[in-house]
């Protein structure tokens, strides 16, 4: 076997995986990236990254060229009626959010990390190494053998890292699968569509056709499946259906979606112990998806960035900031969100019924400019008024209703307990100064 060493082994090198590469080398540490894939290289994926990304990149000065700026959403009923969800800038983000195909935006990403100074490797995480600390690192497919002082699980919702670490409670996961094709028309603003494929019994999931470059949309279907990873059939089976919905109530022309790619997806970070030792999960490996909307790139972005500052400010507690910074970041609203996403799983008739009421004449236009900030999670950070004030409201809702169930418990076991508050630091990435990160000699073959 070829054996390395680096001080930070990162597996996947999708927004979560790049980003934690490049801000770990900027900060000094040696890295190992690895992908099962060489770029570029395709993702089922809405391919929108969020306002809170966009502002992230811009920090970090990674160029994503091609993509186009994407504002306002509308939100279609299952009555047809629509409903303009107005995109706001905040104190901490921008008011739009950008669209740019995975295959495209990954790459760049990846160029990014290997730039800074992180280690490429392409291979599966196949068998895990042990050490004194736990696990170390894993050989891969290729027969190179990678050992790390911390290892990042940056690869996905069926993460190796975190099966590996142990870090899953498989009764507590809430899946979701999607289903993303491309359709050769122009498409001006971000549609999410809220489906019923029989009368009155919403999809468990919602529908989408979004924007992208050079007049080409992003259209799919994505579900939830609660704690099973059975059903994904059921969203490439209703693809069609769909499509011709969206025909139906003139959002979509005669052009025929392709190609079609599906994915698994971990929501609300229920059932995932983001960091454990010197093991830490960033992005979807997580669970760091939004349960009501799917949005994952810029969780995936901000989590892949912090896990990197927990590390570069000291490996042996990276672990404990990196959840004390989850606690505070995303814990409120995913311990609210997520019991709310397997409840209204389980009624698609309330979900009919919902629906219909957030787009009613005059009732969702009022309600939309909170509902915007509340549903794409961007309540930290927006500027005073009446939508801010709306949206505190439903979050507030959320955490009374939600106090007493089974994941805010779960919530305050995992990420509260010996946790520490600790400041991340304002500046783009945290130059790591602590001795045992100081004056490595660079890792030899």
């Amino acid at each position: 076997m070829n054996g390395r060493r680096f001080d930070a082994l990162v597996v996947g090198s999708g927004p979560a995986g790049s980003v934690a590469a490049t801000v770990l080398a900027r900060g000094g540490a040696r890295v190992a990236l690895v992908d099962k894939a060489r770029f570029p290289r395709d993702k089922a994926c809405g391919d929108l990254v969020g306002p809170r990304g966009v502002q992230l990149l811009a920090d970090l000065g990674i160029p994503v060229p091609g993509a186009i700026p994407v504002g306002d959403m509308l939100v279609v009923g299952p009555t047809a009626r629509r409903v303009r969800l107005p995109c706001f800038p905040g104190r901490t983000y921008p008011g739009h959010a950008l669209a740019l195909p995975r295959t495209v935006f990954d790459a760049a990403l990846h160029v990014a990390a290997v730039a800074a100074g992180a280690e490429a490797f392409v291979g599966r995480a196949a068998d895990p190494l042990w050490g004194d600390a736990g696990l170390e690192g894993f050989s891969l497919s290729s027969g190179v053998e990678l050992r790390a002082d911390v290892v990042i699980g940056a690869d996905g919702a069926s993460s190796r890292v975190a099966a590996a670490a142990d870090l899953v409670d498989a009764r507590q996961v809430l899946w979701g699968f999607a289903v993303r094709a491309y359709v050769d028309e122009r498409v001006e603003l971000p549609h999410i569509v809220i489906w019923e494929p029989s009368p009155r019994r919403a999809f468990p999931g919602y529908g989408w056709l979004f924007p992208g470059p050079d007049g080409r949309a992003n259209l799919g279907l994505g579900l939830g499946t609660l704690s099973t990873r059975t059903g994904a059939a059921v969203a490439a089976r209703n693809l069609p259906a769909f499509v011709g919905t969206l025909r139906e109530i003139g959002v979509l022309g005669a052009t025929t979606p392709t190609p079609t790619l599906g994915g698994w997806l971990k929501l609300g970070m229920v059932g995932t112990n983001p960091a454990s030792g010197r093991v830490l999960l960033a992005g979807d490996a997580a669970g760091l998806v939004n349960p009501l909307q799917g949005e994952g790139i810029s969780q995936a972005l901000r989590t892949g960035y912090a896990a990197a500052q927990a590390v570069l400010a000291g490996p042996a507690r990276a672990a404990v900031r990196y959840r004390a910074h989850l606690a505070t970041t995303y814990a409120p609203y995913h311990s609210a969100t997520a019991p709310l996403h397997r409840a209204l799983l389980r009624r698609p008739r309330v979900v009919s019924g919902v629906g219909r009421f957030l787009t009613a004449p005059a009732i969702g236009s009022a309600l939309a400019p909170g509902w915007s900030i509340y549903w794409n999670d961007l309540l930290d950070g927006a500027n005073p008024g009446l939508p801010r004030a709306v949206a505190a409201t439903a979050a507030h809702a959320g955490r009374l209703i939600t106090a007493c169930g089974r994941a805010r418990r779960w919530f305050a076991l995992v990420l509260d307990a010996n946790s520490e508050a600790e400041d991340f630091g304002s500046t783009p990435y945290h130059q790591g100064s602590e001795e045992e990160w100081a004056g490595r000699a660079p890792s030899s073959p």
